[in-house]
């Protein structure tokens, strides 16, 4: 295998120099973390797991016209993806009061809100991603107004397709991430969707015993992460009971100056 020169690495993915300009290699990890990485333990088929389930959302999206920074699922833990600058902002769409959402205000987790509610969270890890207005955003220059604008139109957009499809086969989507980057063409700028969605970034409760199907199982020491994980996928069609989950896929090789 040629060397792939490694452009960043986080705490779930790596990404590595794509094959042609402009795209780059979305490499899934195993790694589970939580609380910006004080809690961290290595789930063996969970970035396979988060590969085939956010491939299979952002298909969904792309198809209904909700512009993404994926073009093709590689492998078992791998995407080729669109380069874009990532705005270092996190968008958080609550659907119903559970996490920080219920302990800031005293909301019984659980209870639907009156509407949805959009947040943003500055990402900064040694400042635990602290949550910022739109003023803020703006005075910081993280965001214009109108590219604001472009993201809660999309956020709104997302949550409507992933309600649906979640509802459809069983799971409530209580609340969701995300993160949006500009992608450059030419003389035009969009804002798209990049990173991934996958049960790491939502937070899915089963319709009818409310059980928890995402990250809060390993945040709040509940085990059956992987499997909860492959409960999904299984729901959504993606992977069927006896398909490995575990292999580790190629080894990738970075370059000698990383």
């Amino acid at each position: 295998m040629s060397k792939r020169r490694r452009i960043y690495e986080g705490k779930a993915k790596i990404l590595y120099e794509g094959p042609e300009p402009g795209t780059l290699i979305q490499f899934f990890k195993d790694d589970a973390t939580a609380f910006n990485k004080k809690k961290h333990e290595i789930v063996d088929g969970k970035g396979v797991l988060n590969n085939r389930i956010s491939e299979h959302i952002f298909t969904h999206l792309n198809r209904i016209g909700i512009p993404t920074h994926f073009i093709r699922r590689l492998n078992m833990r791998e995407q080729l993806i669109r380069e874009v600058e990532i705005i270092p902002l996190e968008v958080v769409v609550r659907n119903v009061a559970a996490g920080s959402l219920a302990e800031r205000l005293g909301i019984p987790e659980g209870e639907v809100l009156p509407r949805s509610i959009i947040e943003f969270y500055y990402k900064k890890d040694e400042l635990n991603d602290p949550m910022v207005s739109e003023e803020h955003i703006t005075a910081f220059g993280w965001a214009s107004p109108p590219e604001i604008d472009d993201m809660m139109s999309l956020a709104v957009r997302i949550n409507d397709f992933l309600c649906g499809l979640f509802l459809g086969v069983g799971i409530q989507l209580v609340d969701f991430k995300i993160e949006l980057g500009r992608l450059f063409e030419g003389d035009m700028m969009r804002i798209i969707l990049a990173d991934e969605i996958s049960p790491d970034s939502c937070r899915l409760w089963d319709i009818k015993t409310q059980e928890k199907m995402d990250k809060d199982r390993f945040r709040r020491n509940m085990g059956g992460m992987l499997e909860a994980y492959r409960e999904v996928a299984s729901r959504l069609g993606i992977m069927n009971e006896n398909e490995p989950v575990r292999g580790k896929g190629p080894v990738l090789v970075s370059s000698n100056d990383d």
